[in-house]
């Protein structure tokens, strides 16, 4: 190669490895099951980046809880722009901790169950939580939360509701719902007699199931889905419960700290997306929180009973999660 030719094939080279050093980059924080190889977050990553001219990067967290911790722990300094995987439960938590931006995203386009009024935490999944059970093992499943409880012929798993968003819903559920019942204290002591395992989180918990270890698991009504959509089988139904069903929301938000927040409210506009909607509730297993017909299995899904969405402040959690405790510890 004639000199000449070689310092223009070097300044070509230099330049694009420049250009390459340069693209923005977004650190996404989020639990383990959105970022896996089943979960959304390959196909919208690579989506994204096709618009934003930037590099993508997720980083995963064993479960919701665990993220947000990380996220107080590393305070200013963390290395995340968006968080993905904050929910309507731990939602008050986070707005304490004073770390996440608003955002001037409109909320317009949103089809939940209640109105959406924040400015800083971003829907894009929502579900509610039920017990799944394979219909023909299991032929009479409870019809309440209080016959789950009294029903000592179940095996039960649920999710540690210190470490996981699913577990941290179900304290919300059980103690909204039962409260002005009776004793939750009693409720918690009766079901860890028959309960096999309580788990970290959600991947864990739903596989132990799988397997058989347990007659119900903690999920979510939209979870027979899966089973309908990739293994057309469908035996694994939501049990109803006559006390209504509570709604999570899972949400996204933008870091104070970030460097890249005109980027990060891309992304979270981007999640809104048809597109993006359809990726999410395919592989997460969830409802769309936007309007329209993104697969006809999600609008049979059975119409049930929503209990109201209230959001108990952080000393309420901490004293429900202290009951919860003591209750299955003894």
């Amino acid at each position: 190669m004639k000199p000449t030719k070689f310092i223009i094939a070097l300044s070509a080279l230099t330049t694009s490895l420049s250009a390459f050093a340069e693209k923005p980059v977004l650190n996404v924080y989020t639990y383990d099951s959105f970022a896996s190889k089943y979960g959304p977050a390959a196909e919208l990553e690579k989506l994204f980046e096709k618009d934003c001219e930037c590099d993508v990067r997720f980083l995963p967290f064993e479960n919701g809880v665990t993220m947000l911790n990380r996220v107080r722990l590393e305070g200013n300094k963390t290395k995340a722009d968006v968080v993905v995987g904050i929910d309507n439960f731990t939602q008050p938590e986070a707005e304490k901790s004073g770390l996440f931006a608003e955002n001037d995203l409109t909320t317009q386009d949103l089809s939940l169950p209640f109105m959406w009024k924040s400015h800083t935490f971003y829907p894009y999944d929502y579900g509610e939580y039920a017990f799944i059970y394979n219909k023909e093992k299991l032929k009479n499943p409870p019809t309440s939360l209080k016959e789950l409880m009294e029903r000592q012929d179940l095996r039960v798993i649920y999710q540690d509701p210190r470490t996981s968003t699913v577990g941290r819903g179900f304290l919300v559920w059980v103690n909204q719902a039962l409260s002005s019942k009776g004793n939750i204290s009693e409720f918690w002591k009766k079901l860890a007699k028959h309960t096999v395992t309580i788990g970290k989180g959600w991947s864990e918990t739903y596989g132990a199931y799988l397997k058989g270890e347990a007659d119900l698991v903690l999920s979510y009504t939209t979870s027979p889905l899966y089973h309908q959509w990739y293994e057309n089988d469908d035996k694994n139904v939501a049990a109803i419960f006559e006390e209504g069903h509570l709604v999570q929301v899972e949400l996204a938000a933008i870091l104070k700290s970030s460097s890249q927040k005109a980027l990060a409210q891309q992304f979270l506009r981007f999640l809104h997306k048809p597109e993006s909607q359809k990726i999410i509730a395919k592989a997460n297993i969830m409802k769309p929180v936007i309007s329209g017909d993104l697969d006809p299995k999600l609008s049979a899904l059975p119409k049930i009973n929503i209990l109201d969405n209230q959001q108990p402040n952080s000393d309420v959690i901490r004293n429900w999660l202290a009951t919860w405790q003591q209750a299955v510890t003894k």
